[in-house]
């Protein structure tokens, strides 16, 4: 594939003469030639440029801007750029590499300078080409892996209990969609993505006797469901063991690192939260701590009314799935009173969604399940 260059200046007899000396390279070089800043952004929004030689001194917005222009933006600013200057204009080659451009050429131009400075630009942006690729590669596969983890792990409370099936997975697609219609930031709805399926991790705790009863749990064994919450709050509040494993390496930068990494987990922190509050109720008479209205997390209230919708649609060892008719008849009972209105309303927003992927994720459809980063691919057998 054939390299893309542009030449930028507003005299015609410059961009003529680099026609002409470098006519011969057509073959290898795809090379446009443009008279202003103004054209040759408009050139860049319609052509991949690989390199851009451009003239400092034009009319209207000149190269000190282009340059700024360039790096400004995500798609541009990784393209090397050769300014083109006159030999006494020191203190413009200063500033046009404080800007960004990479390399500079002194006015005229000799035909082999110019074809060097090219190829050794063009060898920098098809490395920095190629590490970008492998960075993305790898940092796909981190997310992969990371995505793979935590739906494992929050496939550890469901496991003793083959009736709850794919709860887990329904409960973070319905929460990511909930959170979409209200609007919040994309840094949010992916944490909610990946920590909503471990709300009830803390039911490892608690008996089979009373998680697995198929039948109404009398008081004493509700209070001992109640602690799960508590349970699976502790499981990511406590003190991490890790740094035990670098302690013979304190000398060594990675243990502050780590340590500036754990200080700071927006994952843990999150599922942490989801775990201990999300049967907290909008007035408060959940539990365990009896919060009400905003003092619940945001992300609690979501998982809130995803976590009862699927609740009630699947078969559970004390009942049968409801319709939907009954579940929104229950569920439109305990807006304001279990349920925050306003994420009741996004949920109604996401209404064709949520239906969506019950049908799509159904526990009697999905027999094999692949994770991916940005999206759930399912399989059926």
């Amino acid at each position: 594939m054939k390299k893309q260059i542009l030449f930028v200046d507003d005299e015609p007899c410059v961009l003529n003469g680099f026609r002409r000396s470098l006519q011969d390279l057509h073959n290898i070089w795809e090379m446009y030639f443009v008279g202003s800043v103004d054209a040759a952004l408009n050139q860049i929004e319609n052509v991949s440029i690989d390199v851009i030689v451009s003239d400092i001194n034009m009319p209207g917005k000149d190269g000190f801007e282009f340059l700024k222009i360039l790096r400004e933006s995500e798609k541009t600013k990784n393209i090397p750029v050769i300014i083109l200057t006159g030999c006494k204009e020191s203190d413009f080659k200063r500033r046009a590499l404080e800007l960004g451009a990479m390399d500079l050429l002194n006015k005229p131009v000799e035909r082999d300078d110019l074809f060097a400075r090219l190829n050794s630009m063009l060898r920098l942006k098809s490395y920095h080409d190629n590490l970008e690729q492998k960075v993305k590669e790898r940092t796909a596969e981190l997310t992969y892996s990371r995505m793979d983890i935590i739906w494992r792990l929050g496939n550890l409370a469901e496991f003793r209990d083959e009736d709850t099936g794919n709860h887990i997975l329904r409960v973070g697609s319905y929460c990511k969609v909930i959170a979409e219609q209200l609007g919040m930031g994309q840094d949010f709805i992916e944490t909610l993505f990946l920590t909503s399926p471990l709300h009830d991790i803390g039911k490892v705790g608690i008996p089979d006797n009373i998680l697995l009863k198929p039948g109404k749990l009398t008081s004493e064994e509700f209070e001992i469901m109640k602690h799960h919450c508590v349970i699976g709050a502790e499981i990511f509040y406590q003190d991490s063991k890790i740094m035990q494993l670098f302690q013979s390496w304190q000398r060594n930068n990675l243990q502050m690192q780590i340590e500036k990494m754990m200080d700071k987990n927006p994952l843990q922190e999150m599922a942490a939260t989801i775990a201990l509050t999300h049967h907290e109720k909008w007035n408060g008479t959940g539990y365990p701590k009896g919060l009400s209205k905003r003092d619940i997390p945001l992300e609690s209230r979501i998982v809130s009314i995803s976590d009862v919708f699927d609740a009630l649609s699947s078969t559970r060892p004390y009942k049968p799935a409801f319709s939907e008719s009954k579940i929104m008849d229950i569920i439109n009972g305990e807006v304001g009173r279990h349920f925050d209105p306003e994420v009741y309303d996004a949920f109604m927003e996401s209404m064709e969604e949520v239906r969506e992927i019950k049908a799509q994720f159904s526990d009697e459809k999905i027999h094999q399940m692949t994770l991916k980063p940005d999206v759930l691919t399912v399989t059926n057998n």
